[in-house]
């Protein structure tokens, strides 16, 4: 296990089962519950994914999963607790995820498939959108990609 700033870095074997609860709990009350989505949250990436995420006080308030996914590195399930949005704490997830991503699998390429309504919030992280709209799991996505760049 890892804590940076307060951030917790754990492979899936590392979860307490409590920390395992709080996060599938903050993921299925905002994919599922407030996003009105019926679709299987939990799956099989979460055996094999990077969990990184921050508690205050006894509850997860941010939280996103990394993992490889046909040759290059993805990331996804990026959640704000509902009473922390518009905090900057969302920004500060994504920046602790690529920094994740540059530690653990540095020079490869990240692709994503962002839900279209977030689409210019990850193009401020540098990410380009590929491709046509889709939908996935009832929502519609963009796929978009941030590539390696060799400084």
């Amino acid at each position: 296990m890892m804590v940076n700033n307060m951030w917790e870095i754990k492979e899936f074997s590392e979860l307490t089962t409590q920390e395992l609860f709080d996060l599938m709990y903050i993921r299925v009350k905002t994919f599922v519950v407030e996003q009105e989505r019926i679709y299987q949250e939990v799956d099989d990436n979460d055996l094999t994914s990077i969990h990184i995420f921050k508690y205050e006080g006894k509850k997860i308030i941010a939280y996103a999963r990394v993992f490889r996914e046909d040759g290059h590195i993805t990331f996804g399930r990026i959640v704000a607790a509902k009473d922390h949005r518009g905090t900057g704490l969302g920004a500060k997830l994504v920046e602790e995820v690529l920094r994740v991503i540059n530690d653990k699998f540095p020079d490869q390429n990240i692709e994503i498939e962002a839900q279209t309504y977030v689409e210019g919030f990850y193009k401020k992280f540098g990410f380009k959108s590929v491709g046509d709209v889709f939908l996935f799991n009832h929502t519609p996505h963009i796929k978009m990609i941030k590539n390696h760049i060799i400084i």
